[in-house]
């Protein structure tokens, strides 16, 4: 049986959280949060991070790459907002930590293939996102 808090935190969970990544993995994501979002009318809410600890970060998106999915959003007509942040913490964290604070109903990531040993050796940000995800997350891989 279901209490009241609990139905209430499903009735406000309406945004979709999309972990993104100028790459062809980061593109599947922002394409399948687009479809998740307009098939449920949600909101995104789409998270681009850095750790900082570099000082060149390929992963962080540049002003004309965000200038571009704003107007990809913009054209899909969907409502979003887009956050950057540069705190020092894992990819990951900041997925399931933004998915928690706007109480998210999906996170939407991208995957790429990897081989055993390199999941091995350096960890997946994927995997740590599916693990401490509170809601249900799609993962979604790139065509080449």
């Amino acid at each position: 049986m279901l209490t009241w808090p609990a139905v209430s935190a499903m009735l406000t969970r309406m945004t979709i959280v999309v972990g993104y990544v100028p790459t062809p993995e980061g593109e599947a994501a922002l394409t399948a949060a687009v479809s998740e979002a307009r098939l449920r009318d949600q909101p995104l809410h789409i998270v681009n991070s850095s750790r900082g600890d570099s000082f060149a970060d390929t992963r962080f998106a540049s002003e004309q790459a965000l200038q571009d999915v704003r107007a990809r959003l913009d054209q899909a007509g969907v409502v979003y907002e887009i956050a950057q942040e540069v705190r020092g913490h894992e990819a990951s964290e900041e997925v399931v930590e933004a998915a928690d604070r706007v109480q998210a109903s999906l996170i939407v990531i991208g995957m790429r293939r990897r081989t055993a040993t390199g999941k091995l050796i350096t960890g997946s940000q994927a995997q740590r996102i599916l693990l401490d995800a509170h809601c249900p997350v799609l993962a979604v891989k790139a065509t080449y």
